[in-house]
């Protein structure tokens, strides 16, 4: 991979960021295929087991950050693994809920600890106070970003404000 630099610092931090979350993606990918996943999957995996109320595809979808039309083959392939199963709602009732299987519940729990890991061993290359800034300095380019797409940020549900969800907790720490 190049290190690139241009005249404009906007695009050489834009090259970095983006080559970055490519690198990691592809760290996280290539770990979850020992485990027969995707990022995509475990997000969905993740999302069944712990969302706060019932669970629809259109929700799945904000939740991975994918259109909502690209949702339904994803589910129908995990349905086909029997990791969940789409409950139709009633006539008359175009919505399904989504629910994880006995299967899907037992693959969860080690596909969601492999995301940990590579999240915490990632992020180790960051002290707390750095994490702590990223976060900052990512926030505005996040909010921008879903300007442009005509969306807007918003807590997730059963998440309050002032409520920290811990993911995992740092090596050596």
């Amino acid at each position: 991979m190049y290190d690139y630099r241009f005249a404009a610092a906007s695009l050489t931090a834009f090259a970095q960021l983006r080559h970055a979350w490519f690198a990691i993606n592809r760290v996280l990918e290539a770990r979850l295929h020992e485990v027969d996943s995707t990022p995509e999957s475990i997000a969905v995996l993740w999302a069944c087991r712990d969302f706060p109320g019932p669970l629809r595809p259109a929700e799945i979808a904000r939740l991975v950050f994918r259109a909502p039309h690209s949702i339904a083959p994803m589910l129908k392939r995990m349905e086909r693994q029997a990791l969940i199963t789409r409950i139709p709602k009633g006539p008359g009732h175009p919505f399904v809920e989504v629910k994880l299987t006995e299967k899907g519940k037992q693959a969860c729990s080690p596909r969601v600890d492999i995301l940990k890991e590579v999240i915490a061993e990632t992020m180790s290359a960051l002290s707390e106070e750095e994490l702590e800034r990223l976060v900052e300095i990512i926030r505005p380019l996040q909010e921008k970003a879903l300007e442009m797409l005509h969306m807007k940020l918003k807590r997730s549900p059963g998440h309050p404000e002032l409520i920290t969800m811990p993911v995992i907790e740092r090596r050596g720490q």
